[in-house]
């Protein structure tokens, strides 16, 4: 079975600590890589992670604690930002301060070398040009908690869209498979999903929830399942993940993840959808 921790407390960073420590033993493949180690957020805009939003950056930085503690050194914080300059939105959210506190190298991958791959019997996406630096590292996806009018939710698989070229190659008529294909070639070791304040409505509608938790597993699909759950979202509704399992990259059924720490229901909350994302559904 698939293992994901939840974890609710006041303090983000040791929440994160605690909900990575939950799943050590998963993290095989994180912890001995030799690759470097890009830990991806969700800075869609240069907003602050208080507006449910962006990713808090005392989750990330309770990660790269974690990481150092147990001795790794080669450390990337990198996001290509959708409607910002990348380095303003690093400042806005606090991640420059944390990428020196802990002498992580920042890098903003809409200005890195792409790549042009081909992801393996793709549903629709036939080739994409990829950021260098996220096809050479082990990655970790650190995403918001939060609602999305097109995708459903936008949690560990949809972020990897921030290591593309060009965003709006996805927005074809096809963006669940396409997120699915893009995550056979950009497959997350590491899911860590901000809960702290969570975004309902849509991706950047600024409809703060406070949740107070933080979400993490070795299994992107398993963990992007729980996300969904938690926001009351049923996981065969989001049609990436039902595409994600059928191309063998995890399981969007949670009787097969098992869940340690908070239970799913004690925690859960109902996200008041947009408008917009009622009517998008039916098209």
């Amino acid at each position: 079975m698939s293992r994901v921790a939840i974890v609710k407390g006041l303090n983000p960073i040791e929440s994160t600590v605690k909900a990575l420590e939950m799943i050590k033993t998963d993290l095989d493949e994180v912890l001995y890589a030799e690759k470097p180690i890009l830990i991806k957020p969700n800075y869609i805009n240069a907003r602050h992670p208080s507006t449910g939003i962006t990713t808090d950056s005392r989750v990330v930085e309770g990660i790269v604690k974690f990481l150092k503690e147990h001795g790794k050194g080669n450390i990337i914080i990198g996001e290509g930002s959708g409607f910002a300059d990348t380095f303003e939105a690093f400042k806005v959210s606090g991640i420059d301060k944390v990428a020196e506190k802990w002498n992580a190298k920042l890098v903003d991958l809409n200005k890195d070398f792409f790549v042009e791959v081909y992801p393996p019997n793709p549903l629709a996406l036939k080739k994409v040009k990829v950021a260098k630096t996220a096809l050479e590292s082990l990655i970790i996806s650190v995403p918001k908690l939060k609602l999305h009018r097109l995708a459903t939710v936008t949690l560990g698989l949809k972020n990897m869209m921030g290591a593309l070229a060009s965003k709006g190659v996805m927005h074809n008529g096809h963006l669940s498979e396409n997120i699915a294909d893009l995550a056979s070639v950009l497959k997350p070791s590491l899911t860590v999903i901000d809960g702290v304040i969570a975004g309902e409505g849509h991706e950047t509608s600024g409809n703060p929830v406070e949740m107070n938790l933080v979400v993490t597993g070795t299994d992107p699909v398993g963990v992007d399942t729980v996300g969904a759950a938690l926001m009351e979202v049923q996981p065969t509704e989001v049609k990436h993940l039902v595409f994600a399992e059928k191309k063998g990259l995890g399981t969007c059924r949670l009787k097969d993840i098992e869940v340690v720490g908070e239970p799913i229901e004690k925690v859960k909350r109902k996200f008041r959808r947009s408008v917009s994302s009622k009517i998008l559904k039916h098209f």
